[in-house]
């Protein structure tokens, strides 16, 4: 058992690892599911894509109808315009993202594939004018991006059916293993006295 003067000892982000540290199930549990999850989305991306899709249009369509009843049932007249717009925008958006999902996703992938771009671009001309600690690791993460958003806008629209798919598979899968990373050192903590501990235990018998 860790005493609260040990605890004070020790470094803050190790004190709230020893005191999840029994949960590690929980986490590898969590973690392992994530993976398994991320590992379906990148094999079915097609399916991920158009499921993303329609969430998001339902999102914006549930979005603009609580902002068009908020302007109609306002009882200031004060902003009313500005919210009966958002709302229409809202509405009409999502409807046609659920109407024309595969179009929605063709169009959400160009998007993201000019971003890549973009970013990638300006990180590159960032690295290679500036000088700064990491200026490499910016470069070639610079170098990736912009090659990932040109391979991704040269294979438009075909690539529209499966990349944002594939974009949420992997995020789930680095998120899934890094909580799968986590479960692992904290059982490997719960198994290995800490330093903490064994100060807690050479001060018991003084206490008592």
């Amino acid at each position: 058992m860790i005493l609260n003067e040990d605890l004070d000892r020790i470094n803050p982000a190790m004190e709230g690892l020893l005191r999840v540290r029994n949960r590690w199930v929980w986490f590898l549990g969590l973690g392992t599911a994530l993976v398994l999850v991320g590992t379906f989305a990148i094999a079915a991306a097609f399916l991920t894509t158009l499921t993303t899709v329609l969430v998001f249009g339902i999102l914006l369509i549930v979005g603009g109808v609580v902002q068009l009843a908020s302007a109609v049932l306002s009882e200031s007249r004060r902003g009313i315009f500005l919210h009966f717009a958002v709302g229409l925008i809202h509405l009409v958006v999502g409807g046609l993202m659920v109407e024309h999902p595969v179009r929605a996703a063709e169009g959400l992938t160009l998007m993201l594939a000019a971003a890549f771009l973009v970013g990638g671009l300006i990180r590159v001309g960032y690295a290679l004018t500036q000088s700064f600690e990491g200026r490499g690791w910016a470069l070639v993460t610079g170098v990736i991006a912009a090659s990932f958003g040109l391979s991704i806008w040269q294979q438009w629209p075909e690539s529209g059916l499966w990349a944002i798919g594939l974009f949420i598979g992997i995020d789930l899968v680095l998120i899934g293993w890094t909580w799968v990373m986590l479960g692992l050192a904290l059982r490997a903590l719960q198994s290995a006295p800490t330093v903490a501990e064994d100060r807690a235990r050479a001060s018991a018998p003084e206490a008592i």
